[in-house]
């Protein structure tokens, strides 16, 4: 039961018939920061059968008397070792100053301390959940509950309004597109060797990894195979650009959703190429540019890999944590020595 609620106002976890509500909900609140819809139904539908989510027990929505969606909240742990949590909430922007953003941010906290149990003994726990630098009042009710502003995050964009550089391969890697049939796990595994050297970084059982991408490459409306690039040494996937072409803010936008490649095989040109593979194919099919998401302090150095690919900055996020329990922290706080 959420606290400090308006007593005309219910609350209850969500069901997938509320996907079109919810979704007109976060698209208000998103053209009043943007200027755009960034959601979709189908698209939230899809993400809340991700295996391991449960609605009954990871979302719970507001709803004003009117029976309309006036807030809502979620919170990620569908995997061990449940110790860095992630969650995500929205306020309808007419419903604020009601005292549902804070039910919702007490709501999330209850919950992420149900993972304490389930956590390794000694370890450290926390709840995570970025917030658009724009929102400067969503920032400051973070900070009132105790959460504290831990790191920034970028979207960066490039305009296809010049030629792309072709890329310039190492010596013995080719680019090929993904085969789900063959590549799934392969992926998989690079994709987890990849991301190890990733601040907050923290490894989930290989097979709550492989049934989470197989939910992506079979239930995601716009996947496209054709589009997620794979950087292939003497058989063994080195590298990746793991791309869409539909974004459903701008149909002109393409979107590389992941960029990596294995610590032996960086600075060896392999990160830019596939960016300009990348580009230069979603060019060809109507893009006119091409956006990505990244830390803004990367370990490995991502922030300056794009900006020399040609991207700049389009919007910054702020990353809140609200510490749980104190312990040894199990994530990636620094790259390891060779």
């Amino acid at each position: 039961m959420l606290s400090r609620l308006p007593i005309e106002y219910t609350e209850r976890p969500i069901r997938l018939s509320d996907a079109e509500a919810l979704a007109r909900m976060f698209n208000e609140d998103s053209r009043r920061l943007y200027g755009v819809d960034q959601h979709d139904a189908v698209h939230l539908e899809t993400e809340w059968r991700t295996p391991g989510f449960d609605l009954g027990r990871d979302t719970r929505a507001v709803f004003a008397p009117s029976g309309e969606p006036a807030g809502y909240a979620e919170v990620w742990d569908i995997d061990p070792p449940h110790v860095r949590l992630w969650s995500w909430g929205c306020v309808l922007p007419r419903e604020r100053g009601r005292g549902i953003g804070s039910a919702l941010l007490a709501w999330q906290e209850e919950r992420g301390r149900t993972a304490l149990d389930k956590a390794p003994a000694g370890s450290r726990v926390s709840l995570r959940q970025t917030v658009s630098s724009l929102d400067e009042p969503a920032g400051r009710l973070f900070e009132s509950c105790g959460y504290a502003a831990i790191r920034h995050n970028y979207q960066m964009r490039i305009e296809l309004d010049s030629p792309v550089p072709p890329p310039v391969w190492p010596g013995g890697i080719t680019v090929r597109a993904f085969d789900p049939a063959r590549d799934l796990a392969p992926l998989v595994k690079m994709v987890r060797a990849a991301f190890r050297d990733h601040w907050g970084y923290v490894e989930s059982p290989l097979e709550s990894d492989l049934a989470v991408w197989r939910h992506i490459v079979t239930e995601e409306r716009d996947f496209d195979a054709s589009l997620w690039f794979l950087a292939v040494h003497e058989g063994q996937i080195v590298g990746v650009a793991l791309c869409s072409a539909k974004e459903t803010e701008d149909p002109d936008l393409g979107f590389v959703n992941t960029l990596g490649v294995v610590r032996e095989w960086r600075r060896k040109g392999i990160g830019i190429s596939l960016l300009h593979h990348a580009f230069a194919e979603l060019g060809r099919r109507g893009k006119r540019r091409v956006g990505l998401g990244v830390d803004g302090s990367s370990l490995t150095g991502a922030v300056r890999l794009y900006e020399r690919a040609g991207m700049q900055i389009a919007r910054r996020r702020i990353l809140y944590e609200k510490e749980l329990r104190p312990g040894a922290d199990l994530t990636t706080q620094k790259l390891e020595e060779p």
